[in-house]
């Protein structure tokens, strides 16, 4: 037979306090689930709240049942130290997982502003992670000037066995170009074939400029090029007229049209060219876009300097527009920067890269890119990993800040219609607020007299490129190449080409790091790529680039400065230089010197050297110059990427 206790005043307390214990943990789990807290935070919570229960419900059975009083009390003791014992331990986890959440969001926040426009200054917390300082940081180097400018200048008078034009000039050959491209590709067109003239002891025509490539301009050499200076400033090295001569009785001499290889060496004018010279008494080399050697003798060399840093320059009308252009910007800063930044659909669409954009941006730039039906299938990630993309506009402000560039700094922005317009561009303008442009800075009654002509534009954001205290490229083409090699030679000015392949790499795995990690590697990885003297080895790269052979060292500077003179190796030989009369049928004979082959020959704005010479001779023509491909409505892929 049970005894039934009646309740007393402590048990009515236990059950009250029982009850409300119970009631609190309801409520809290209510909360829990209404609230969304840390995962693993409420699910301790909850466990402390039930060990709380058991320790209210001991004590109730306590009252309840005194003679259980030893064993419960045991019991509960155990309970209360495991409760102590969790309840420290468990405190760090929460902490670690909350910033694992918060990390994560920040980096599935910071997708590229290509997109989304996110400003980049604001992604991150603050000392820990990616975040984008407004100032370039102290650097124990002058951003505006290379380091060993001073100890170097530009050569390009000819040595004393160079020949003279009166002296070697034959009296019945006469060489006429068609070039090919836009401005700059033209430009080295003019350049090469001043310099074939001379090879072939032939008076020059004025070269006629291309009407009907994509650029669709109609401006005649006289147009965009001083042409009277052009014939006086060189007329000791190739007489150069301008236009043919008649024929007895006043007939009109007829040129014959031919076309030259590539990279053509002067044994491959001498084989060619000049028999067909002697019979026909005109030639025309159509296409004329890098069909001569880039490696020659060091006075042929400097005679391409000669044309291309003296005896071109443009008109007094753009000279003078350009002046102005160059004199409002300094109005603005005492020093800027000129960005060539290249982010034209046509450029992205040609370059097989992608963006971020989706379904928009493939369908977009994958109809640009059918207009040229020799291109490979592009492999995005590929062609990025091999350093083939251009930055986009956000990247490009990253590298400069990286190298020391403050938001004050005054950017000029020599480019056409930039893929993503705006929203493209807001991610550069955030980095860099000052930035300008000729269509910002000049009046459209201002730039009427060339806005109607895609080269007296280009000439006009050449100049300004120019002048700049920094020239910043965001391709390899050739109006990149053309500047890189004139500022060298008018004293070094500095000149930034992105490490693209190392670059890339890092910009897209830059939210995994700090951005002193960051800017230290872009730094490291900038080295070689900034302009500065003796950056690559002689002969390697483009001679327009690079003219080693029209760079002399002041070495008493250098040696009043301690310093060790670094001599620059010229080949001189007398070889093409005293040229009589070959011995054409000697010549003719195969000759695989004839057309050179040098690494980078068909480097040329991003095209892809394994898949155009798959199953080709880099011996014989090259494959562009194949006449299947040159159709009159089909683009050739280097007209369009030149400039």
């Amino acid at each position: 037979m049970s005894i039934v206790f009646p309740p007393t005043a402590a048990d009515a307390a236990a059950t009250t306090t029982t009850t409300t214990a119970t009631a609190t943990m309801k409520k809290k789990k209510r909360d829990h689930h209404h609230h969304h807290y840390n995962h693993n935070g409420s699910i301790i919570d909850t466990v402390k709240n039930r060990i709380a229960s058991v320790v209210y419900h001991v004590l109730f059975l306590i009252h309840r049942r005194r003679q259980l009083f030893p064993f419960v009390s045991a019991a509960s003791g155990c309970l209360l130290l495991f409760f102590v014992a969790f309840s420290l331990l468990s405190t760090p986890p929460p902490l670690a997982m909350r910033q694992h959440h918060r990390h994560r969001h920040h980096l599935l926040q910071h997708q590229s502003s290509f997109n989304i426009g996110v400003t980049v200054e604001s992604n991150f917390d603050k000392d820990n992670f990616f975040r984008v300082p407004k100032d370039g940081g102290n650097l124990d180097r002058d951003l505006w000037r290379t380091k060993d400018s001073k100890f170097y200048y530009g050569c390009s008078d000819p040595s004393k066995n160079f020949r003279r034009a009166n002296v070697k000039t034959h009296p019945n050959r006469y060489l006429l170009i068609a070039t090919s491209g836009g401005l700059n590709q033209q430009r080295t067109g003019i350049t090469d074939a001043v310099v074939a003239a001379y090879i072939l002891n032939a008076t020059l025509v004025v070269p006629k400029l291309d009407h009907k490539s994509y650029w669709k301009d109609t401006s005649d050499f006289a147009e965009i090029f001083d042409v009277d200076w052009f014939i006086s400033s060189l007329k000791r090295d190739v007489a150069i007229i301008k236009e043919l001569p008649k024929k007895g009785g006043g007939r009109n001499l007829t040129p014959h049209n031919m076309r030259v290889p590539r990279k053509c060496a002067p044994k491959c004018y001498y084989s060619r060219v000049l028999p067909v010279l002697n019979k026909k008494h005109a030639v025309q080399l159509t296409k004329f876009d890098y069909r001569l050697a880039n490696k020659l003798d060091t006075n042929l060399q400097k005679l391409r300097c000669r044309v291309n840093y003296h005896a071109l320059q443009f008109t007094d009308r753009i000279l003078e527009m350009g002046k102005i252009l160059v004199e409002r910007m300094r109005m603005k800063s005492r020093n800027f920067i000129a960005l060539h930044l290249r982010f034209e659909p046509d450029m992205l669409a040609f370059s097989g890269c992608y963006y971020g954009g989706g379904d928009k941006e493939r369908t977009e730039l994958g109809a640009i890119r059918k207009r040229w039906k020799t291109l490979h299938v592009s492999n995005p990630d590929k062609v990025r990993s091999l350093g083939r993309c251009p930055l986009t506009p956000e990247e490009v402000g990253l590298m400069l800040r990286a190298l020391g560039f403050g938001s004050d700094v005054h950017l000029y922005i020599a480019s056409g219609e930039v893929y993503g317009g705006e929203e493209t561009l807001a991610p550069l303008k955030a980095l860099f607020p000052n930035i300008h442009s000729k269509e910002t800075i000049a009046s459209k009654e201002e730039l009427n007299p060339f806005s109607s002509f895609s080269s007296r534009m280009a000439a006009l954001d050449f100049i300004v490129c120019d002048e700049s205290d920094v020239f910043v490229t965001n391709n390899n083409g050739n109006m990149a190449r053309i500047l890189a090699g004139r500022r060298r030679y008018f004293g070094h000015k500095p000149t930034i080409r992105p490490n693209a392949k190392k670059l890339s790499r890092l910009l897209m795995d830059r939210n995994n790091m700090t951005w002193v990690d960051f800017s230290s590697k872009v730094r490291t990885h900038q080295v070689s790529f900034m302009g500065e003297p003796n950056e690559g080895k002689p002969g390697r790269g483009q001679f327009h680039e690079n003219p080693v052979s029209c760079i002399c060292e002041d070495s008493e500077a250098k040696a009043r400065e301690g310093l060790t003179p670094l001599l620059i190796p010229q080949k001189q030989t007398n070889e093409f230089l005293n040229l009589g009369e070959v011995n054409v049928n000697h010549q003719q004979r195969k000759d695989n010197s004839e057309v050179t082959t040098d690494d980078d020959w068909l480097d040329i704005d991003y095209l892809d050297n394994a898949a155009l010479l798959q199953d080709k001779d880099v011996h014989t023509e090259s494959y562009l110059d194949n006449d299947s491909l040159l159709k009159p409505d089909s683009f050739v892929v280097e007209e369009l990427f030149s400039d």
